[in-house]
């Protein structure tokens, strides 16, 4: 009994050293084949990295492995160096290797007319016929003024005012649309006017938590009207109604 015990135990040892042997023999055959393929550093993907992911926020969710140069497509990248200021341009996942076509600005990731946020603010949509909106010609990137009109109501007299300057649009929605020729064909004069505004118009602008209160409770309960407005435009000091639109 004692024999088979023995003889088990160094049948169990022989065995572990031919598996040690082994594993040393393929990894020594394998950096040797590595060898004959030009090895390359590149970055492969450890964690999902979501669409817009900042790269100063890859640091944890990439590492640099060595492959062979045959599987390196073009743009691989092994290093961050002028990437600043960049984002995941697409969802990245686990175990493909980081492209630079892959990075891109933010404003790539922006729909077409609107323009980014600014950091620490907040956006709220109002709807407004296209002559309050600066006859159906505002766009996306220009400031503009909020007029309010109040009526008269409980001792308070009706009054408009401006309380709110240089508001950042950052998208419109509704556009105006051009006029038909009057005669009926092609490249007629008239077909060639200003386009006229019709309907109405969603106007999505990026404030403060204090002045999106202003806003909502100005389009709630009054009637709005928007300027273009531009930075060096001057400002009244005619202070607001309604308690600064309450």
């Amino acid at each position: 009994m004692k024999i088979r015990i023995i003889a088990g135990a160094v049948m169990a040892v022989l065995a572990l050293a031919g598996l040690a042997i082994i594993s040393t023999y393929v990894g020594t055959a394998d950096a040797r084949a590595l060898d004959d393929q030009e090895p390359r550093e590149v970055y492969l993907v450890t964690a999902p990295i979501p669409q817009g992911t900042p790269v100063q926020e890859f640091d944890e969710l990439i590492a640099l492995h060595t492959v062979p140069a045959a599987v390196v497509p073009e743009g691989a990248l092994d290093t961050l160096d002028g990437q600043d200021g960049k984002v995941a341009g697409v969802d990245l996942q686990p175990g493909e290797q980081l492209l630079d076509s892959r990075l891109v600005d933010p404003e790539a990731l922006e729909e077409p007319g609107t323009v980014p946020v600014p950091k620490g603010l907040q956006e709220v949509t109002i709807q407004l016929d296209a002559p309050r909106v600066v006859g159906g010609q505002l766009s996306a990137g220009d400031t503009v003024g909020v007029f309010v009109s109040f009526e008269g109501e409980e001792q308070r007299e009706a009054k408009t005012a401006q309380d709110l300057h240089k508001i950042l649009v950052t998208s419109v929605q509704g556009a105006p649309t051009a006029p038909a020729p009057t005669d009926g064909t092609e490249g007629s004069p008239e077909s060639d006017a200003p386009a006229v505004p019709e309907s109405s118009m969603l106007v999505t602008l990026a404030v403060n938590a204090d002045t999106a209160e202003k806003v909502v409770y100005a389009s709630e309960f009054g009637r709005v009207w928007l300027s273009l407005e531009s930075e060096d435009a001057e400002e009244n000091d005619n202070g607001a109604t309604r308690g600064d639109f309450e």
